[in-house]
């Protein structure tokens, strides 16, 4: 009798173990939404959707206006809507703060931010921007005629994509998306990171936002951060190492 118990005890043991494993490979959440950031579009996931992709994850990336929070919100809420169970949102420098908004949907199961930011309910980017100084390298042009934010052609190698290859950064700024700069004073409504697990990775090189602000982002959150070396578009080049911490999220690791 004791050994049939121990055999039963064993066999529930491996199933677990198993269904662990398995949670761990599929990630049980098997969706994945991207959410780019200012002054680029989700061209640059390319990298990190491929190694989702070829191992089972649903991988949306959404093409956000940035034509303001509230607009930026809804176009990510609309892809979240459209998921059939949990999901990994995922967010970029300015695509953060979209998702610390958008990241209540009750499809959203963890958020992870991409060198971003993740202001408090109440407190919008600028708050964050200006918290510590700016690299030399920082080419973000004031506003044009029309209240629309650039990314200054001469600086963008350096400051925003040093670890591409000029090619690379060429057709990141030719397709480079600007943002309506109001955006950066809209405080956010809601913080998902409060009642969401989240993980945030700091690029140790990000000449787009100071890396110690994020640091202190994450720290105030008791968010799981993970160090990459890496330009503030680290997305496209450590692809691997951002889909890792993606995976690990899904995995509840």
């Amino acid at each position: 009798m004791i050994k049939a118990v121990l055999a039963v005890m064993v066999l529930i043991g491996s199933m677990l173990l198993l269904s662990k494993k398995s949670i761990a490979q599929t990630g049980q959440i098997k969706n994945i939404v991207v959410v780019h950031g200012a002054f680029a579009d989700g061209s640059g996931w390319k990298g990190v959707y491929n190694i989702l992709s070829k191992k089972g994850y649903h991988v949306t990336v959404v093409q956000n206006p940035l034509t303001g929070l509230r607009d930026d919100v809804e176009a990510t809420k609309r892809i979240l809507d459209k998921q059939d169970g949990p999901t990994v949102l995922v967010g970029h420098s300015w695509g953060g703060v979209v998702i610390t908004e958008a990241g209540t949907h009750p499809k959203v199961a963890a958020l992870v931010y991409v060198a971003a930011y993740q202001p408090d309910k109440g407190e919008n980017t600028l708050k964050w921007a200006k918290a510590l100084p700016d690299a030399p390298e920082f080419g973000i042009l004031p506003p044009d005629d029309r209240g629309f934010v650039y990314y200054r052609k001469e600086k963008f190698h350096a400051g925003f994509a040093a670890d591409l290859s000029k090619a690379e950064t060429d057709f990141m700024f030719a397709s480079q998306q600007p943002i309506y700069g109001e955006s950066f004073a809209t405080p956010v409504a809601e913080a998902a990171w409060r009642i969401k697990p989240s993980y945030g990775i700091v690029a140790t090189e990000d000449k787009s936002i100071n890396p110690d602000t994020e640091r202190n982002m994450y720290k105030r959150s008791n968010t799981k951060i993970t160090e990459v070396k890496g330009s503030h578009v680290i997305f496209a080049s450590q692809p691997e190492a951002v889909a890792k911490v993606i995976i690990n999220a899904a995995a509840h690791k």
